[in-house]
């Protein structure tokens, strides 16, 4: 990639894990499996061409409402790679010096989860190299709800409202604006991620699903992206 410009901020939905389940006739969780090991070999492409943060959309509050049994056995497969995550004396978070955030509504989460999720973070939290935000349990209106109710209560305490760009920004939990936003699974639409920072992202929509994805793809993705002209509304 040499000679190229590298997104800042990247973000990414992971679509179609069920449907390439449903393609390869297997149960629906299976295909959550095979979805997380490609997510690990995306993180390490990622990596290897040193952009500085990544924001991943994995679970969205709407998935909590699927099948009980799809949705048990998805949150066991997200403690588990955690956990394999946290036991390695050297895990690639603390080889690159890598901090992840897990974002979203993590009270909706089983509490063993949550756990493993703030012993990553506090464990995480001293390095400065890269960013991966862990979008889980998200939903954009609720990030921005949230927000809101930020600003709301220091305006009560303070006795003054002042909103402004910078404001809502400042309260956002994920606050950096994304460069570079691949969708992978063909849908096109952002469904709920992230609407704040994505308002002026460079959007590809990629009709692989999410096992599918290959580093090949991710390079198209950034070769496409160098092509485009940024505008920002102008």
């Amino acid at each position: 990639m040499k000679g190229m410009i590298i997104p800042n901020h990247l973000g990414i939905i992971l679509d179609g894990n069920r449907r390439w389940a449903v393609k390869h006739k297997l149960s629906a969780w299976r295909g959550h499996h095979h979805g997380a090991e490609k997510f690990e070999k995306f993180l390490e492409w990622c990596e290897e061409l040193k952009i500085p943060q990544v924001s991943a959309y994995v679970l969205s509050t709407e998935n909590l409402n699927r099948p009980e049994k799809e949705v048990k056995e998805l949150l066991k497969l997200f403690k588990k790679e955690l956990e394999k995550l946290e036991g390695e004396k050297m895990s690639f978070l603390d080889k690159y010096e890598i901090k992840m955030r897990f974002v979203g509504d993590l009270t909706k989460l089983p509490l063993g989860l949550r756990r493993v999720m703030g012993r990553i973070m506090d464990k995480t939290q001293k390095y400065n190299k890269r960013v991966i935000n862990l979008m889980v349990a998200y939903g954009g209106k609720f990030e921005l709800t949230e927000a809101f109710k930020k600003i709301a209560k220091k305006a009560l305490e303070k006795g003054v409202l002042t909103i402004t760009k910078k404001t809502i920004e400042k309260n956002l939990l994920v606050k950096d604006e994304i460069d570079l936003l691949i969708r992978t699974g063909g849908e096109y639409r952002i469904s709920n991620f992230m609407p704040w920072q994505a308002a002026y992202a460079e959007l590809i929509i990629l009709n692989k699903l999410w096992p599918d994805f290959t580093k090949r793809d991710l390079m198209n993705c950034i070769r496409e992206y160098n092509k485009r002209q940024r505008r920002f509304g102008y």
